[in-house]
This record gives C-alpha cells, structure tokens and sequence, in this order.
C-alpha cells in the first residue's frame, strides 16, 4: 500500500498547458507520484522549487524566463536537494551534455512514453541518472570530441551572446534580439566567462578573438 507520504513529490514546469496537464495527469495516476506544483516558465519553477522542496522538479529545456538548464544551474549551485529531470524536443549531444554537465539527473526526450516519464522520474528520486541509451551513445561521442579539444566549445547560445558583445550589445538588448530572459543572457554569460577565463564583456570579445573564436 502507498502512503501519501511515501509517494514521490514532483514539480513540473512546462510552457505548454496541455502536455504540462498530460505530463502531471500521468505521473499523478501512477499512485507513486505526487505532483505538488506546476509552473509555466523556469523562474517560477525554480520558486516552486525553492518553496516545495520536491524530490524531483520534470522540466522542459526550452521555457520563458529562465530555461531547463538554467534552472539545473540555479539548483546546483545553491545545492538544493531536488534533483531535476529535463525533458526536451532538443536531442542533440551537445545539448544533453551541457545539462548533464551542469547537474541534470536525466534528460528524455518529449515523445517519450508516460510509462518511461514516470520510471525516470522513481529512478531519479532514488538517486539514478537517467539518459535512454540513444541519447547516452552520442553523449558519449560528444564527451570525446570535447576530450580532444584544447579550446572551450562554446554552445550555440554563447556563441550568440559573444558575437552580441563584439557588436556592443547590452544584456537586456541581446534577451530582446534573442527572445530570451535577461537572468538567461547573465547565466549564459556567466558560463562564457568561466570557459574562456575572464571577468567582463571586453576581456571576453578580447580573448575570443585571440583564440580565434570570433571572426
């Protein structure tokens, strides 16, 4: 018999009304799994995050405000214990391992079953990582390609943030061009410092120009 208690709690966030339904309706109907809040954009979920303490938080990779991997970011760094599942349309290895990379507990991709959705999410809840075995070969293959490169590789959306910074863009006018939160653009940011060591915009246009990374 299952307790309340005993049950799983989740938060979900998805921008999506209907699949955030489906996605809460099908964890809740396996009787192992409480839902305790919804969000639609990541700063709300990591708010609910924060507030509820769940044991796992299922989040989409792409929403308004802060997206998946921010909030994975966020959860690291002030080491909350909800671990956090990401589910996305977005399946390319250098997009899985960025949110592995930061502290993902697994990633499935949207079209996968209710029935796999709520075996990760017990799996994660008992301290699993959870990557399907397609997703976990490319994973692999990035994690190597990555190996042999001296040179940080910058993800798209860096790339993006350095080229705005070269043209003299401000962070609130690159979350307009991007349509993408300012707190999104400063998290972005912040990881282009680390990768290419330094502290502002200038030393980053700079430093990206000596390694080549700017044209």
């Amino acid at each position: 018999m299952n307790e309340p208690s005993a049950r799983v709690r989740v938060v979900v966030a998805d921008d999506h009304p209907i699949y955030r339904e489906g996605i809460a309706r099908g964890l809740t109907l396996s009787g192992l799994i409480e839902v305790v809040a919804e969000a639609d954009n990541g700063t709300d979920a990591l708010e609910l995050i924060r507030s509820e303490s769940p044991q796992v938080a299922v989040v989409d990779y792409r929403l308004p405000g802060l997206d998946g991997v921010a909030v994975v970011h966020a959860v690291t760094r002030d080491k909350l214990d909800t671990r956090v599942l990401i589910l996305s349309a977005f399946t390319d290895s250098s997009v899985v391992f960025q949110a592995v990379q930061e502290g993902a507990a697994g990633y499935l991709p949207k079209d996968a079953r209710r029935s796999e959705i709520v075996d990760a999410v017990l799996k994660v809840a008992k301290g699993r990582t959870v990557i399907p075995p397609e997703l976990a070969a490319e994973l692999a293959g990035e994690i190597r390609i990555r190996a042999d490169h001296a040179e940080p590789i910058l993800t798209e959306r860096e790339r993006q943030v350095l080229q705005s910074f070269s043209r003299g863009l401000s962070i609130p006018q690159i979350a307009a061009e991007l349509f993408i939160g300012t707190s999104t653009v400063k998290t972005h940011t912040q990881r282009l410092y680390e990768k290419l060591g330094v502290s502002d915009r200038a030393a980053a246009v700079a430093e990206a120009m000596r390694r080549g990374l700017l044209e």
